[in-house]
């Protein structure tokens, strides 16, 4: 049975999702009132799927995602929220997050979310022997399993989204990876916004290799991208 990280202020609706999701989608689901308590519970037990509101007291879900992130880059994170601003989205992708649920939501929609990510996790997992999961790039050493990238001692965290992108540049290496390819396979939408995020965690990305002249991640206009390695 899967084990749910349940973070909810509100505690009618608290109890409301719970008892859906143990009921309908047969998951074992941890309540947790705020913020603060949300992560002793993340660090006390072990979770398969987080999902997190966002405005709450002590620790707001934007907080608890950095948290979780640090120490467990790979979980997938579900941000709920009444927020409804491009920006508050932007963030909970940028932070990691996997999806984002606007409040109200329809609880089945809620359970048809969880399920979709749990079922690509698993399919992540099945192919994982199929297809390499570390690489050299450059001076860089990236770790797909530990979501990591070294260079001599340093090491650099990745989030979930991030590790995926550099992957797929690392399998397309000195070839063009395509816009609508990245997305799908990560997003599995290819909307605007989705796009957007995209171009934030390319910049990261950028970012995490830029002490290395030899590696360059390019835009390729009109078609997508493309990881160079001289």
């Amino acid at each position: 049975m899967k084990k749910i990280l349940l973070v909810e202020d509100d505690p009618n609706l608290g109890m409301l999702l719970q008892d859906y999701l143990e009921l309908k989608g047969k998951y074992e689901v941890k309540l947790a009132k705020d913020g603060e308590e949300g992560l002793i519970f993340f660090n006390k037990e072990s979770f398969d799927l987080c999902i997190l509101d966002i405005m709450m007291p002590k620790k707001d879900g934007f907080s608890l995602g950095k948290d979780i992130r640090k120490s467990n880059p790979l979980i997938p994170i579900i941000f709920a929220t009444a927020k409804a601003m491009i920006e508050d989205k932007s963030e909970a992708f940028t932070l990691g997050g996997d999806d984002y649920i606007t409040k109200p939501f329809r609880i089945e929609e809620l359970l048809l979310r969880i399920n979709a990510l749990l079922k690509r996790v698993a399919n992540q997992n099945s192919s994982s022997t199929q297809t390499p999961d570390r690489f050299e790039i450059g001076q860089y050493y990236f770790d797909y399993t530990s979501q990591s990238i070294k260079k001599d001692d340093l090491i650099q965290k990745l989030s979930t989204k991030e590790g995926e992108l550099l992957r797929l540049l690392c399998l397309k290496k000195n070839n063009v990876l395509t816009r609508e390819e990245a997305l799908l396979s990560i997003w599995h939408d290819d909307n605007y916004f989705n796009g957007r995020s995209m171009d934030v965690f390319l910049s990261k990305l950028r970012k995490y290799l830029k002490d290395d002249p030899a590696v360059e991640i390019l835009n390729v206009h009109g078609k997508g991208y493309k990881l160079i390695v001289n």
